[in-house]
């Protein structure tokens, strides 16, 4: 047991050595911005570390140390499984050189106190058992800005939208407990062509596609002053089946085109029509059709969208959403099998989705805000509804953080899926903090079922952010 204490109090020491240079945005928020009026908002974890409302000049470079400690019980819900009580140790290093770079490392251990399977380690394998997990290192990496022609952005997805968001909507790579990928996605402009290819597990063979974009009027018109107004754009995407698990294989296509309709320079509205299907799959076909609405000032940002969709042969829009990672092995439903082979009732749906921050002072970077609010639900006339939000709040001078994220899959047919989990940080120093989680995960088994159970942790952590 001393052993595991030794460990820990090293790098609390190497937590505390840490100096920053000048104090500047986190690392999280500076790699996540992603500027689009007409694209769907790509948001970053759930909390966010602390930082000033100061801008980072490309020519200044910061870094920031921190270290977290807490105390960590999986318990198992229902029948079956084992108790466990883990210390976690999360040492954080990140490097901030402006918009064209930064880097965000850890390296979470979770040393095991009492339960486990028999036989069990000190660490708790299961969080370093594949290639994959070791992605978990890189928490984000940023080459290159908005404005470049070439951008990589690397590290855990949440929440995640390809482009048009009709085949990847609001997806998170971690939402497994015992997989720990890193993600990836490549932007690219090239006159009127906008590309965005992404990956959600760079080191292994799992879920990847691709969104092409055309800016009609440049095409036909030359290059004008508003950029996107009318686009053309065709995506795919596939399931390679494997990585912490195997799963059946399933390829999507998606054509889209979208208009925009009234412009102003805080606001616009536009019209938006697609269809899709899966290719050698006869018969199996979705349409949609909505409109949307961006808004912009310097303390707000809004997006809304409200669409009719139209689901055939067992394609659906969204299919690889935010509880794919989990319905890759069981979807949510009475069929208990793959998403890639449940069956999915002919019919239609209405998706609305609202992704709108608040900041009274000013919006710093995509996530700096006072209230951060993201909901979206899909009511579908086979009296199914899929919904997921999560409201993340900044309260008395930002030194407290709450946040709560709640997914509901299958709500009002046998075999509904349920999710909720919360998170709360305190600053109550200079350099120390306190937090706490908790939430109630799925962890998949090796015969494809889905075993609940429950997490808390109550920990502190300090850095030199301030």
């Amino acid at each position: 047991m001393s052993g595991r204490w030794v460990v820990v109090l090293c790098l609390l020491s190497w937590a505390w050595s840490g100096r920053a240079v000048a104090q500047g945005r986190s690392l999280d928020e500076t790699v996540n911005e992603r500027s689009s009026a007409s694209r769907p908002a790509n948001s970053a974890p759930l909390l966010r570390d602390p930082e000033l409302d100061s801008p980072v000049t490309p020519e200044e470079w910061h870094f920031l140390t921190r270290l977290d400690v807490s105390g960590l019980a999986l318990l198992p819900r229902g029948d079956g499984g084992t108790r466990e009580g883990l210390v976690q140790v999360v040492p954080t290093l990140m490097l901030d050189g402006g918009a064209e770079f930064g880097v965000n490392l850890e390296a979470p251990v979770r040393l095991r106190l009492w339960g486990g399977e028999r036989y069990a380690g000190v660490i708790h394998q299961e969080d370093w058992d594949s290639l994959s997990d070791w992605g978990q290192v890189i928490r984000a990496l940023k080459l290159g800005s908005n404005e470049a022609p070439l951008a990589l952005w690397m590290g855990a997805l949440d929440s995640y939208s390809l482009l048009s968001g009709h085949l990847v909507r609001r997806y998170s790579n971690r939402i497994n407990p015992d997989y720990h990928p890193a993600g990836g996605f490549l932007t690219g402009t090239l006159g009127p062509l906008y590309v965005e290819a992404f990956a959600s597990d760079v080191l292994g063979a799992r879920l990847f596609g691709a969104e092409a974009e055309v800016d009609l009027e440049h095409v036909l018109f030359g290059r004008s002053v508003q950029a996107g107004r009318y686009t053309l754009a065709v995506s795919a995407v596939h399931e390679g089946g494997r990585g912490e698990g195997t799963s059946p294989e399933i390829t999507l296509a998606h054509l889209d085109g979208t208009a925009v309709v009234w412009a102003r320079s805080s606001f616009e509205l536009h019209l938006l029509a697609g269809w899709g299907g899966r290719p050698g799959t006869g018969g199996a076909w979705g349409a949609v059709a909505g409109v949307g609405a961006d808004a912009e000032t310097p303390s707000l940002n809004a997006r809304l969208r409200l669409e009719a969709r139209r689901q055939h042969g067992g394609f659906r829009q969204g299919a690889f959403g935010p509880d794919y990672e989990l319905a890759r092995f069981r979807a949510a439903g009475a069929s208990r099998q793959p998403l890639a082979e449940a069956p999915f009732p002919e019919g239609a749906s209405v998706y609305a989705e609202a992704d709108v921050g608040w900041d009274a002072e000013r919006l710093v970077g995509r996530m700096q805000r006072h209230l951060s609010f993201s909901w979206a639900v899909e009511v579908f006339t086979s009296r199914r509804v899929d919904t997921d939000g999560r409201i993340a709040l900044q309260l008395f001078e930002r030194n407290l953080e709450l946040a709560l994220s709640v997914l509901g899959v299958g709500l009002g047919r046998p075999g509904a899926r349920y999710l909720v989990a919360g998170e709360l940080r305190w600053r109550f120093a200079s350099r120390l903090y306190a937090l706490g989680r908790g939430g109630t995960p799925l962890f998949p088994q090796t015969d494809g079922s889905l075993r609940p159970g429950a997490q808390a942790s109550l920990g502190v952590g300090v850095d030199n952010a301030r």
